[in-house]
């Protein structure tokens, strides 16, 4: 066992590993050998023996604070969380004698590694308990801020944020993170500002990029299409970059170029909603009224509270002459969002053509009411409309 461990200090993987595999034939149940070789294994990377030996250290003894750690971290690495979190729960029940206190606090900060996005509650007193252990770390007050954002509250995450950029100007997550909150709250400005000095230290950042980009586009800045088309270019797997440039073609009026992109992207997530409503508004953009149909049917059962399939498929239904399927569209967005005055002209439009009078009258009023001169062309056809149906 010593020349093992000696073995192990001077990371002699292979001459440890033999030497505990000849002991552990002899003592199979002694624990800090079995700790010791899966210790060793972990280090080689031959991870199904490292979770064996460590459970089989655990068998042994328990109340192995080590063991249970080291298996505890080895599962979260290997993205079994639902198996991670009892074993890490259960190392900071023990006592941690020579690992210390160190080792102690690391158990509860992978704890809160686990718990910030299931449990941002519990992950936060799990990152306290680290805190009363050992110092907060950059890492802490990242993860802090993270936690704060995502219970609400908003100026404490910035507090955490900008804490941390006192100290370090080009942290990428302080910086992606407070930008973040900076565009939730439309500070599309304030915002502007950090990206880009943040970029001037890490200029390639494909993140950080990317958030300019969509700072520009907020604020209808034309710069925001050729950063966006660079970035694509220089990450072309990159669903999110992909899915922000087809936003932003679009607005730029390149509909066939929007469309193109969203029809790569659901080829790989065909009943992805978010990209199916995308490809349907740009293919009513492009005049293709049946097929912008057929897409938003789809989103509409895939995604039933999505209001905009529900606009899509009320708008297009209407279109091509399909008025019970334009009220059944509109009475389900109607659950959704208030009205406003293309609904009720949707609305009316399909009363009109079933020949139910009365609703299309009261419908054509309610959006003369809302229209207010902004829809020129409807508001005439309306006002002949109510004529007819009036006299």
């Amino acid at each position: 066992m010593a020349a093992a461990e000696a073995a192990i200090a001077r990371s002699d993987w292979k001459t440890a590993a033999a030497k505990l595999d000849a002991w552990l034939v002899e003592h199979p149940s002694d624990v800090r050998a079995l700790f010791d070789n899966g210790f060793v294994a972990d280090a080689q990377n031959r991870l199904d023996d490292a979770e064996s030996l460590y459970r089989r250290a655990i068998a042994a003894d328990p109340r192995s604070f080590e063991a249970h750690v080291s298996l505890g971290l080895l599962l979260a690495r290997e993205g079994k969380l639902a198996q991670a979190r009892p074993e890490l729960a259960d190392a900071t029940t023990l006592d941690p004698g020579d690992a210390g206190p160190g080792a102690m606090a690391h158990a509860w900060r992978a704890l809160a590694q686990i718990d910030r996005n299931t449990n941002p509650a519990e992950a936060s007193n799990d990152l306290l308990q680290a805190l009363k252990l050992s110092p907060q770390t950059t890492e802490d007050e990242l993860l802090a801020a993270d936690l704060a954002e995502k219970t609400g509250q908003v100026d404490s995450a910035e507090a955490e944020y900008r804490l941390v950029l006192t100290t370090d100007p080009k942290s990428e997550p302080a910086n992606a993170g407070l930008a973040h909150l900076l565009i939730q709250q439309k500070q599309y400005p304030e915002a502007e500002t950090l990206l880009r000095t943040a970029l001037q230290v890490l200029p390639d950042d494909p993140g950080l990029t990317a958030q300019l980009a969509l700072v520009l586009a907020a604020q209808d800045k034309a710069e925001a299409l050729p950063l966006l088309e660079k970035l694509h270019t220089a990450h072309p797997q990159d669903r999110a970059i992909a899915r922000m440039l087809a936003q932003v073609r679009a607005d730029a009026g390149d509909f066939a170029g929007s469309d193109e992109l969203y029809v790569q992207l659901l080829a790989t997530a065909p009943n992805d909603p978010d990209l199916l409503i995308g490809h349907g508004q740009d293919l009513v953009r492009e005049m293709k009224l049946a097929d912008a149909y057929a897409v938003f049917d789809k989103a509409s059962q895939i995604a039933p509270r999505a209001a905009a399939a529900w606009s899509g498929l009320a708008f297009t239904a209407s279109r091509t002459d399909r008025p019970d399927v334009t009220l059944h569209a509109l009475t389900m967005r109607s659950e959704l969002e208030p009205e406003n005055a293309s609904t009720y002209f949707l609305w009316a439009t399909a009363y009109d053509s079933l020949h139910r009078n009365k609703e299309a009258a009261a419908y054509y009023h309610h959006f003369l009411d809302a229209a207010a001169g902004k829809f020129p062309n409807q508001e005439w056809q309306a006002r002949q409309r109510l004529q007819l149906l009036e006299k």
